[in-house]
């Protein structure tokens, strides 16, 4: 399943700068549009992997992981 995202991206001088709405935190600024949208993937990648992580780890063991969809 393919998971979208919200980028809310915006010039601000010679730069680009923009975030993820849905994942505080997941914030860029780059030289032009195209390499923020792929710097924004980049890192909401490894956020999510991040939290992941740190979900499980908190878990300890016999977890279960369920998908939800809202």
């Amino acid at each position: 399943m393919k998971q979208t995202f919200t980028a809310v991206v915006k010039q601000e001088g010679d730069s680009w700068i923009g975030w993820i709405e849905e994942v505080p935190g997941v914030n860029c600024q780059e030289s032009t549009r195209e390499e923020l949208l792929e710097t924004l993937r980049i890192c909401l990648a490894e956020a999510l992997e991040f939290n992941r992580q740190e979900a499980r780890g908190a878990a300890g063991k016999g977890y279960e992981e369920l998908e939800i969809a809202v």
